[in-house]
């Protein structure tokens, strides 16, 4: 799908036809071109798109490079972040002059909000440098959200592991499970959003040494504003990351605590049973001579012998701090 933009009064104004305004479209986005709609966009621009495996190699020089005059950026950004199964996609900005062209083949949640809010607010893009930085803006707020809510997510965790009020051990058990695959989600969140920041981090230094030209040199200013808030969410994401590994942690040694305890009580109870297992055999043996056999308190001693082999070593554990 093809979306092109013209600069309106400082807004931006969507248009279906590219051919008819060509000459006056700052910024053109991609979904998932067809073969017609990449072919009329190369020819518009006179460039060449990367390909989607070509977007999705890892190497710094895969991702930021220029051709004839033309920049190309790729950076991984997050989709479906509020959902049980967030994903990351590469984007790539591709800067022709004063045009910007994105290449995507999903929907993040900036290019979402973005367009709307341009085209309703003047927001001075009125190139395609600034519309990248608007962009790169947006993306980074974005992300910023979802790690404030995923740090107040980890505390909830934490208090759930280490200020437990559940008392029923089948309970404790259960609640450790469904702890732990929290922990698995929010670990595998938290890797995304790192993989993204360092994708941006990369790129806000590529636009830096660019020295993008703007009015009152805005574009520097903001460039470097971005810069210093990426740099700053990634060492809150790898804080969180961090955090989020002794919850792993602490949860593992906690359920090891109630397995041992269970064992515990296994082996107590083997240990109190054990006498009066040993009487229970004594007296069980078919001797035809055996004093206690016609006594007429025998049962009752012998009730009493296992009652008390059981309770002395009960209280001695107990004494002892075993218990």
């Amino acid at each position: 799908m093809l979306t092109a933009y013209v600069v309106d009064h400082d807004r931006l104004l969507p248009v279906t036809d590219l051919t008819l305004h060509k000459e006056a479209i700052v910024w053109a986005d991609l979904l998932a071109p067809t073969p017609e709609e990449q072919r009329a966009v190369e020819e518009w621009l006179g460039i060449e798109f990367p390909s989607r495996e070509e977007m999705e190699e890892i190497e710094i020089s895969s991702r930021l490079y220029a051709e004839n005059g033309v920049h190309y950026m790729t950076v991984t950004v997050p989709v479906q972040s509020d959902g049980d199964s967030p994903e990351v996609g590469p984007v790539t900005f591709i800067l022709a002059g004063d045009r910007l062209l994105t290449l995507r083949f999903h929907t993040p949640y900036a290019f979402q909000t973005f367009p709307e809010l341009a085209t309703k607010t003047p927001l001075g893009c009125s190139s395609g440098s600034m519309i990248l930085i608007s962009l790169l803006e947006v993306i980074v707020d974005r992300i910023a959200d979802v790690l404030e809510r995923t740090s107040q997510d980890i505390l909830e965790i934490s208090s759930r592991i280490f200020q437990s009020r559940e008392k029923k051990a089948s309970t404790r058990d259960q609640q450790f499970h469904a702890i732990l695959r929290q922990i698995g989600k929010k670990e595998h969140l938290l890797s995304i959003l790192q993989e993204s920041l360092l994708t941006l981090k990369r790129m806000s230094g590529y636009l830096t040494a660019l020295k993008l030209s703007a009015p009152d040199k805005e574009a520097s200013v903001r460039i470097k504003i971005l810069s210093r808030d990426i740099i700053s969410l990634a060492d809150h994401a790898i804080g969180k990351s961090q955090k989020i590994n002794f919850l792993l942690d602490a949860t593992l040694g906690m359920i090891n605590i109630e397995q041992s305890a269970i064992i515990k009580i296994f082996s107590v109870a083997a240990v109190v049973f054990l006498p009066p297992t040993l009487v229970a055999s004594i007296y069980g043996m078919n001797f035809g001579i055996m004093p206690e056999l016609h006594w007429r308190y025998g049962y009752p001693m012998a009730i009493g012998l296992m009652v008390l082999s059981a309770l002395l070593p009960y209280l001695y554990f107990k004494r002892r701090g075993w218990l």
